[in-house]
C-alpha cells in the first residue's frame, strides 16, 4: 500500500476536515462514519465512504478495504458515560483484531489531556503512563493496548493527547453564554486548534516521528475569563458572570515541550486568544 494513503476511523468534527486535508495533499483517503446519511458528505471531500461502527463490535462490511492502508488514525473518542465500564478499551481490544490482519504501517491514536489529574502544576507526558495515576483510566487502558499491540506487531503508533480541541464553531464562550456564578475564571486553558491537530498530524507523517506520545496543546495558557470576554465581544455572546471561589480552584497546566522540541513545529496558534472562530447561528 502507497505511504501516500490514510484511513481515518472517525471522520466528525476533526476527522472530516483531516481526511479533506489529505485528499487534497494527494493521498488516497479513506474515512468511516456511524451515519448513513454522511456517506455522501465524505464522498464529496474525496474520502472513500465506510459505515462502520463499534458496538464495542467492529460491525460493517468492507472493513479490510477500509483497513487496506499505510496510516490509520483513530479518532473515536469514548462516551464520557461509558467510560466506567470500559467500553472504549473493548473497542480498541476489538478493532485489533481486524488490524492484525491488515497492511498497515502505522497508526495516530488522538487520546486527550483528560488523562492527567489536576495537580495544580505543569504535567509532562511520562507522568501518566499507568490508570491508576489517569484521571481517566478507560484513555490509559486503550493507550496501553495499542502500545502492547503494536510493539508485538511491529506497527509503528504514535498517541496524541490532545487538548480541549476549539475553533471554528468549537467556541468556549457559547457554551456558557448568560451563565452566571462560575467560579473557574482564573484557571488557565489547556487547549489546541482544530487546524493545530491537522497540521501536527501531517508534520508526524511527513517526518516519520513514530513510538511517541505527545501532549498536543497550545504552548500559551490564558485564563479561562479572558477567552471567554474576547469571544463575547467579538462573536456577540452574552458575557457570563465569574465569582470569587470560596476555596481554591484545582488546575493543571499540559506542557507541549516534548512535541515543539522533538518536531521543531511551528504553531498556527500558540495562544488561544488569537483563535479563528465562526459563529454558525
Amino acid at each position: 500500500m502507497s505511504k501516500s494513503s490514510i484511513s481515518i476511523l472517525g471522520c466528525g468534527w476533526l476527522g472530516l476536515p483531516l481526511g479533506k486535508f489529505f485528499s487534497e495533499k494527494g493521498f488516497i483517503v479513506k474515512g468511516s462514519t456511524t451515519k448513513l446519511d454522511k456517506l455522501e458528505i465524505l464522498k464529496a471531500n474525496s474520502i472513500q465512504p465506510f459505515l462502520l461502527q463499534l458496538n464495542p463490535q467492529v460491525v460493517g462490511e468492507n472493513v479490510d478495504n477500509l483497513l487496506n492502508t499505510n496510516t490509520l488514525v483513530i479518532n473515536i473518542p469514548p462516551r464520557i458515560s461509558l467510560q466506567k465500564i470500559d467500553v472504549h478499551v473493548e473497542q480498541i481490544s476489538n478493532l485489533l483484531l481486524n488490524i492484525k490482519k491488515s497492511s498497515i504501517k502505522n497508526i495516530i491514536y488522538i487520546s486527550s489531556t483528560s488523562v492527567y489529574p489536576e495537580l495544580n502544576r505543569e504535567i509532562f507526558e511520562d507522568e501518566v503512563t499507568t490508570p491508576e495515576q489517569s484521571a481517566s483510566p478507560t484513555m490509559l487502558k486503550a493507550e496501553n493496548l495499542l502500545k502492547e499491540f503494536c510493539e508485538f506487531s511491529s506497527i509503528n503508533l504514535t498517541i496524541l493527547r490532545c487538548g480541549g480541541l476549539m475553533g471554528y464553531d468549537r467556541i468556549p464562550a457559547k457554551y456558557f453564554s448568560g451563565w452566571k456564578g462560575l467560579t473557574t475564571g482564573d484557571i488557565q486553558v489547556n487547549y489546541i486548534h482544530r487546524d493545530d491537530v491537522i497540521k501536527t498530524i501531517e508534520t508526524i507523517i511527513d517526518n516519520d516521528i513514530w513510538n511517541e506520545t505527545f501532549n498536543i496543546v497550545s504552548p500559551i495558557h490564558p485564563i479561562r475569563k479572558e477567552i471567554y470576554a474576547k469571544n463575547c465581544e467579538e462573536l456577540g455572546f452574552e458575557m457570563p458572570e465569574f465569582v470569587t471561589p470560596l476555596e481554591v480552584q484545582p488546575f493543571k497546566i499540559i506542557s507541549p515541550k516534548k512535541w515543539m522540541e522533538s518536531s521543531k513545529y511551528t504553531f498556527i496558534y500558540e495562544n488561544p486568544l488569537d483563535y479563528y472562530y465562526k459563529r454558525d447561528n
